[in-house]
């Protein structure tokens, strides 16, 4: 259906027309709660149950180190995440998680974290007690930009449908043909491109933004640190996550999380 509106319309009609499709169309929320109080996890449920025409809890977790491990798989749109919980507070939790694409809603009994949750640009801030009405307002908002992010991701899809991509560096723009592209290493906030023949080229960007755009069948990031192209995969070390050699004789340590869609995808 995108596509073909794609063919009918000029960029701009096109660009409205999605608006029009991902701020109108309903699309079940999935949420995953980390409260360290059981209470406070069920009590937040409860009240979301209200909400079960458009947001659905896929998870509740009362102990962040299996939030940890385990959030990837849910997919979630947004997390209910506590500030406050022993041995890691709800900022520390998403440092260790590192880059994630869903969206935050920080709960809280206490209104000192204001700042520092602006400052993470999250969704929203709701002290507890829990008010219905805040509640009910936090969750349009969450609508309103999971919808504008859905919409950014297809319209950035449709424009990356070509297979040549426009790499800008401090020294110019680098045209490359992305079946060429090994692998992509985060830097910081920098993206590192191994290319065919040896060639790096180093992009001020964070991988998270080229994950987006390498979204087809042929790549994958299998860690935090590392996108792959499937394509040069030349031999799978069994582990935990495992190893995969890469045919520049790279060896990539495979996310825990990411082994089964990995092995999935290449066998």
């Amino acid at each position: 259906m995108l596509a073909s509106l794609g063919k009918c319309c000029d960029s701009l009609g096109y660009t409205k027309k999605m608006n029009e499709i991902y701020l109108n169309e309903p699309v079940m929320l999935r949420a995953v709660i980390l409260d360290d109080e059981a209470k406070g996890s069920k009590l937040l449920s409860q009240k979301l149950a209200f909400f079960e025409d458009e947001l659905q809890v896929v998870g509740i977790f009362n102990q962040p180190a299996t939030a940890l491990d385990t959030i990837w798989e849910l997919k979630p749109d947004v997390l209910f995440l506590d500030v406050e919980m022993p041995g890691i507070n709800g900022f520390q939790f998403l440092e260790r998680l590192g880059s994630f694409d869903f969206e935050v809603i920080f709960t809280t009994a206490y209104d000192s974290y204001t700042l520092e949750a602006l400052r993470l640009s999250v969704v929203d801030y709701l002290l507890k007690p829990i008010d219905e009405e805040e509640l009910k307002g936090a969750i349009t908002r969450l609508r309103k930009r999971v919808a504008e992010k859905n919409n950014a991701r297809a319209v950035k899809k449709e424009k990356s449908n070509s297979n040549r991509l426009a790499l800008t560096t401090a020294e110019g723009i680098y045209v490359v043909d992305k079946t060429n592209i090994i692998r992509v290493e985060a830097m910081s906030n920098y993206s590192v491109f191994i290319l065919a023949g040896s060639k790096k080229i180093i992009v001020s960007r964070t991988l998270k933004e080229f994950e987006e755009v390498l979204d087809d069948e042929s790549f994958m990031r299998v860690s935090r640190s590392v996108i792959i192209n499937l394509a040069y995969v030349v031999k799978y070390i069994k582990g935990n996550g495992g190893t995969v050699e890469l045919s520049d004789g790279a060896e990539v340590e495979v996310s825990p999380q990411k082994k089964e869609l990995l092995l999935q995808k290449l066998f």
